[in-house]
């Protein structure tokens, strides 16, 4: 082994690590219920697999959606990654349509900790954005 090959190799091994540590698609079982899909999304979630906990919220909308707990959580979730990714305005975007949701004649039936949880994340996001916390409107400062 030359003084070059080392270099050399050390760049091919940071390389292979860096590979080995990519997020691979989840493999999602046919059978799984809402609640499993949705437990799944928040281990990928802890891990900060972000794409993995998304692909899970986004199946359990597909198979559950006609659930509107299920649809309201996998929304708030969604929404709530998004922030952390810093993808602020996309986010906002999502908590004003959950929020507006919440307002809607269904809203009563919804479960309310995630009308909750969305009103007292966007003020923050929103400040991200660089706008004040209190243009999100007299509907949502209940």
């Amino acid at each position: 082994m030359t003084k070059r090959s080392i270099p050399i190799l050390a760049v091919l091994f940071a390389a292979a690590l860096l590979a080995s540590c990519a997020s691979k698609p989840p493999v999602i079982p046919e059978d799984a219920s809402a609640m499993e899909l949705i437990q799944r999304a928040q281990e990928a979630s802890d891990r900060s697999d972000w794409a993995a906990a998304i692909i899970y919220y986004e199946t359990a909308r597909e198979r559950f959606g006609s659930d509107p707990s299920v649809l309201v959580t996998c929304e708030y979730e969604t929404a709530f990654i998004h922030y952390k990714q810093g993808k602020y305005a996309l986010a906002e975007e999502e908590f004003l349509a959950l929020i507006a949701k919440y307002e809607s004649p269904e809203g009563a039936s919804l479960p309310p900790r995630y009308l909750i949880l969305a009103r007292k994340v966007l003020p923050t996001v929103r400040e991200k954005m660089g706008k004040p916390a209190e243009t999100i409107g007299p509907s949502t400062t209940n």
